[in-house]
């Protein structure tokens, strides 16, 4: 067990957006009200699969992961990746008729992710798919090892220069469908948790947004460190677009589009069912 006299474990990814939200958190640049945190580094689809061996008291998931976890975790309302036009895109080398996609071999970045939630809404017959981190992507379809990806973070910023093409901005889809916020990646805390150390927790994470949006380049070198390769320029259009509102806290439009996600996959029957009680 690692609460009590011990550090809270807490996960999240080397991206920029998660970062600079938790920089300040992590590194006691706040008050965080007598916890410690200790912290571990990983991609997005590895994050899904050490919630879904409960390895982490707080981590950084897929919004569509969280449907196989909740009976183990509930989710925060500070910390989230929510928004309209930052969806994932599906690229390629070549220009395709999206009535052929189905046929395609897709590149994407985790079966739990919603970008991968999202591609299977659009299209429900796509089965030739390749799961690969999400950095690796671009260069599959350069190297034709895939027709096509779907791309994520940075990657938005990107794929062009490297001469690929957009065929289909999946978030735009869900936006025309919805006319809400694509939810993206929240952040998830143990079930078992005492409620009111869980809502300690979800103040720190607020805090540490916070401070960060008043505090922009405080957390600089600790987000450079770990940007993968990437200018300065590129780094922070990824935290603009990725750290908003919805980072400070999900609000009811925030949690309405996460209940919609997961009643357009139950009607879909991409998932079977998902607990009510889904949130702190």
């Amino acid at each position: 067990m690692s609460i009590g006299k011990s550090k809270i474990r807490i996960g999240f990814s080397p991206c920029p957006n998660d970062t600079f939200i938790f920089d300040a958190m992590v590194h006691g640049k706040i008050d965080t009200e007598s916890l410690s945190f200790e912290y571990i580094l990983k991609d997005v689809e590895e994050l899904n699969q050490k919630a879904f061996q409960e390895e982490l008291d707080i981590t950084k998931l897929s919004f569509f992961a969280y449907a196989f976890v909740s009976e183990k975790y509930q989710l925060l309302n500070s910390g989230s990746a929510l928004g309209y036009k930052c969806g994932p895109l599906l690229i390629s080398k070549n220009v395709f008729d999206l009535s052929e996609i189905s046929k395609c071999s897709i590149a994407i970045p985790g079966k739990f992710t919603t970008a991968n939630f999202l591609l299977s809404l659009v299209f429900p017959k796509a089965k030739d798919k390749k799961e690969m981190l999400f950095f690796n992507i671009e260069n599959a379809i350069l190297n034709e090892e895939v027709d096509a990806g779907v791309i994520i973070h940075e990657n938005r910023f990107t794929y062009a220069q490297k001469g690929l093409i957009k065929l289909l901005d999946l978030g735009e889809f869900w936006e025309s469908q919805t006319k809400m916020p694509i939810p993206l990646g929240g952040i998830a805390v143990r079930r078992f948790l005492p409620r009111e150390l869980k809502q300690k927790i979800d103040r720190i994470i607020r805090r540490s947004v916070e401070f960060a949006f008043a505090n922009p380049r405080s957390g600089y070198d600790f987000i450079k460190a770990n940007a993968q390769i990437m200018n300065d320029e590129v780094m922070y259009k990824h935290i603009e677009l990725y750290v908003n509102k919805y980072s400070i806290e999900l609000g009811e439009e925030g949690k309405n589009a996460v209940k919609i996600m997961y009643k357009k996959a139950i009607e879909e029957k991409i998932i079977s069912d998902i607990r009510e009680d889904i949130f702190i």
